[in-house]
């Protein structure tokens, strides 16, 4: 997993989205952060670590291509809009709902 900066992530996410264009697909997890790189012990006495910063941890991935970055809530909103840019830009190869399952269900009710 490589873990990029933040302008660097959106490039990386816009060149995933154009090579899953015609097939495949982007898998974005978002989580919080914390900082840790360790996992917390199961038994004993669990550490008191507080983190000075609230942070999200984004990661994104397409067969074996990984890539995630960490987003401080310093750059949160400047993030957030040009990643909803970017979703907004390539989420046109969704699907549409079938209108025929809907006339099905309401028919079986009456």
């Amino acid at each position: 997993m490589v873990l990029l900066e933040n302008d660097a992530f959106l490039t990386e996410l816009t060149r995933l989205f154009q090579k899953c264009r015609t097939s495949g697909s982007v898998v974005i997890t978002l989580k919080k952060y914390d900082g840790r790189t360790k996992p917390l012990p199961r038994k004993g006495h669990p550490e008191n670590f507080e983190p000075a910063d609230n942070k999200c941890l984004i990661r994104a991935s397409e067969g074996k291509k990984k890539i995630s970055t960490v987003v401080s809530t310093k750059e949160v909103i400047k993030f957030q809009m040009a990643y909803s840019n970017l979703l907004r830009a390539h989420m046109d190869g969704l699907k549409k709902k079938d209108k025929k399952s809907k006339s099905k269900k309401t028919k079986a009710m009456q």
